[in-house]
């Protein structure tokens, strides 16, 4: 999975009885959470970009081993796993 694009900039919500007593505060100028998100994770983004989506390499490798017997695969283990990560949903 490749993420590409930047996201919306986020805001925070105050929840508990002083958010509910307290008049609508202006919201904080739009321009100054964008370039500051901007700044510290630019170099993330580039990063995350320059990954490929996949080892191709590596999946080569695993694919081989599994083919020649090398290695192990338990396809009840990963029945389970799946299972359990699907909560036994149906």
């Amino acid at each position: 999975m490749k993420i590409t694009g930047a996201s919306a900039p986020v805001s925070t919500v105050s929840i508990g009885p002083q958010a509910a007593a307290a008049p609508a505060a202006a919201p904080a100028p739009a321009a100054a959470a964008p370039a500051l998100q901007s700044e510290v994770l630019q170099p993330a983004a580039k990063a995350l970009a320059a990954l490929p989506d996949f080892d191709a390499a590596r999946v080569a490798e695993l694919r081989d081993q599994l083919a020649k017997g090398e290695l192990p695969f338990d396809a009840g283990r990963l029945a389970g796993l799946i299972q359990r990560f699907h909560g036994g949903r149906g």
